[in-house]
């Protein structure tokens, strides 16, 4: 529940800062915006390309659910 609502609060947080920008202004309190997984909700370990957490990524990359992208073993 509580990882939950902090998804939810960044992503608004996002959503304003991003409509800021588009009206050519500077965002208030721009600083406090933070990437999270979009699965966990993990702030620390975050992959930007692919907007999880390097937990999330592994075992989704693990199971094959993430195309282009393989376990290497050698």
């Amino acid at each position: 529940m509580a990882r939950t609502a902090l998804i939810v609060k960044t992503e608004k947080r996002q959503r304003k800062m991003k409509q800021a920008l588009a009206q050519g202004k500077k965002p208030a309190k721009w600083v406090r915006t933070y990437n999270r997984c979009k699965l966990c909700g993990r702030s620390r370990g975050y992959l930007r390309y692919f907007q999880i957490c390097r937990i999330c990524f592994r075992e989704l990359a693990s199971k094959g659910e993430i195309m282009g992208i393989k376990k290497s073993s050698w």
